[in-house]
Formats: C-alpha cells, structure tokens, sequence
C-alpha cells in the first residue's frame, strides 16, 4: 500500500510514465492542477498546496528511491509539478490582487512555464546545487529552487511589460 501511495503521488498519477520528455508533462500538467486548486480555494490554498505537494513529494521520493543507485528516477514528476506552482504563483498573486481571471495573464502562464523548464533543464547555480544532493530532498529542492528563479523571471517580465513598455 505504501509503494502504491508513493507512486501514485510521485509519478502524479502516472503522468511521470508518459514518454517523451516525463519532466515536461509533469510541468505540463502541473498548469491545470494548479488551477484547479485556486479555482476552489484561491491563492492561499493554492500556496498551502505547494507546501504540502512538496512534503509528500520529499516522502514519495525517498519510498521510490529507497534502496536504488538513481535519486531521480524520470518518472518521478512531483518535484516538477510543485517547481512549476512555485513558478506560476506570481501570476497566482496578480490575479488574487487585481481580482481578475488568472487567465487574463495568460502571457504570464507562458513564461512560467518557458523559464521553468529552462531552469529544471539547465540547472544552473543553486538548482544544480540541489540536484547534486543525491537525495529524495535534493530532487524536490532543485525544482523548487528553478521555480523561485522563473517567478523571478515573470516578475521582471511582467514589470518590464507593465512599466517599460506600456
């Protein structure tokens, strides 16, 4: 019951079996979970989500990698998905703030989504930090890490667009 539970979580629902690219549909679809909880609870359940995402994915990555020489096996994609909430929480915010549809900001769901990818891909500095861990919390911590560096990355964008541009 317990590797079952753990896989279930990890893989989000066997999304992580999905070929190619496993890490790029677990971001995929990552967009509408995310919007699904803010539609129902707004933006702080949608900040309390991540924060619990991120535990139970810390707890299913150790279950699924107890025992392996691989830390970060593919179709583990929990760590995308609570990297790709981090990175789409700014546009979360917007909306909640101005009180406006989150998709209104589409623009904003792009670049989440763009730099988030590039950050997780990459792993540049702190990310790749994280992900030379070797653990089940090195995995989780440098998606997280890529998020908080591509809702920087909309932020500047969107205040580059809002207040240089227009």
């Amino acid at each position: 019951m317990t590797a079952t539970l753990a896989h279930l979580i990890g893989t989000v629902f066997y999304v992580g079996h999905l070929k190619p690219a496993p890490g790029t549909w677990g971001s995929l679809v990552a967009l509408p979970l995310g919007f699904l909880v803010y539609q129902i609870g707004g933006f702080w359940l949608f900040c309390i989500a991540i924060v619990v995402g991120f535990f139970k994915g810390w707890w299913a990555t150790e279950q699924m990698t107890k025992g392996s020489d691989n830390h970060d096996p593919s179709e583990i994609v929990i760590d995308e998905v609570i990297g790709q909430w981090v990175a789409i929480a700014p546009v979360f915010y917007g909306a909640w703030l101005l009180e406006i549809s989150t998709l209104m900001l589409w623009p904003g769901w792009v670049a989440a989504f763009m730099l988030f990818r590039a950050f997780d891909i990459l792993k540049p500095w702190l990310v790749g930090w994280a992900d030379r861990r070797d653990d089940a919390l090195g995995v989780m911590l440098d998606d997280v890490i890529a998020g908080v560096l591509a809702a920087v990355g909309v932020v500047l964008f969107a205040a580059f667009f809002h207040y240089v541009l227009m």
